[in-house]
């Protein structure tokens, strides 16, 4: 009797324990969500993500930035992987998208496999795309989080949000603050999420004007990348936007104490006082940097997410149900 006691008291604290783990955020999102639904799902996510930055390093800057203009367009949705119809004008012909934004074939990939694990779409392609940025940071050599799971993804895109809420490459530290303030973020998650530019490249287009009129920009670097980014033509030739375009460590933030900053936009993150003694403590303090990328990437992904019964689980990433 006292045996059976025990069992049923370690049951109740066991089963108490679960539900405390997977008990939802305040906006619904869980890292545990798909713990018991599918739990095939994170690692074939983990594994196809691998793959791909295996076969071209570039990939893994790709999926990190598919993540983040995803969130910045309306909140965390997959908006940004639907394709144009009749009733969509799809964000993937913005501006800051157009010709630019890549990596949707492995999203594709990533669907499918997520799905046939899982034995039906239960993973919706806000979560692949979140957590694919993750495993993609990981994969380069920097930090982990937990993912807060359980978006849905949206029947609806917006190419005018995506033109103008997404930052872009010419904004000033002021800009810069208020677009991601409207986002709920504040300076040190835009300081922390600029470091993303540790790795991956930028078109020439993005940052010629900087090289040609800028004054707060080492000469000799300047002098290099007019090399092979003219004042005109050549729109889509690439620069790395760090010495180390495929490590995820602390050199983007150096390059910015010695205005090398390839875009406008990064070098903008040393004109403002508490910005700047951001970008000194993560250029010689990675620890410092990755915490706080961590955070604010959970932060990020917690925008304006839909949950419970609002919007969709795709079948197929670029089209609604």
């Amino acid at each position: 009797m006292a045996f059976l006691i025990l069992f049923q008291a370690l049951l109740i604290l066991s089963l108490a324990a679960s539900t405390l783990s997977t008990r939802p955020y305040k906006n619904g999102l869980t890292p545990y969500f798909y713990d018991y639904v599918c739990p095939q799902a994170l690692p074939a996510i983990k594994r196809i993500v691998e793959g791909a930055v295996q076969q071209e390093q570039r990939m893994g800057a790709s999926m990190l930035r598919l993540h983040f203009h995803d969130c910045f367009v309306n909140g965390c949705d997959g908006s940004i992987l639907l394709d144009s119809t009749a009733t969509i004008e799809s964000e993937k012909f913005a501006a800051p998208n157009n010709n630019s934004a890549r990596g949707f074939e492995v999203i594709d990939q990533i669907k499918a496999e997520v799905d046939r694990v899982c034995g039906r779409p239960v993973v919706s392609c806000a979560d692949i795309l979140a957590v694919a940025a993750r495993d993609s940071v990981v994969a380069l050599g920097g930090p982990s989080w937990k993912v807060r799971l359980g978006r849905r993804d949206s029947t609806t895109a917006s190419r005018t949000m995506a033109n103008n809420d997404i930052p872009a490459p010419n904004m000033d530290l002021p800009a810069l603050i208020n677009n991601f303030k409207r986002q709920g973020l504040k300076v040190k998650d835009l300081v922390a999420l600029s470091g993303a530019h540790t790795i991956g490249f930028a078109q020439c287009f993005t940052f010629r004007n900087r090289t040609f009129n800028d004054s707060n920009i080492n000469q000799a670097f300047a002098k290099n990348l007019r090399s092979y980014c003219p004042r005109t033509g050549s729109d889509s030739n690439l620069a790395s936007l760090d010495p180390t375009p495929a490590r995820f460590d602390t050199l983007y933030y150096n390059n910015l104490l010695t205005q090398k900053g390839l875009l406008h936009s990064d070098q903008a993150l040393s004109t403002g006082e508490s910005a700047l003694e951001l970008v000194k403590s993560y250029s010689h303090n990675y620890e410092a940097f990755w915490k706080d990328f961590a955070k604010s990437m959970v932060r990020m992904g917690n925008i304006k997410p839909l949950t419970g019964n609002q919007g969709q689980i795709r079948s197929n990433c670029r089209r609604v149900d």
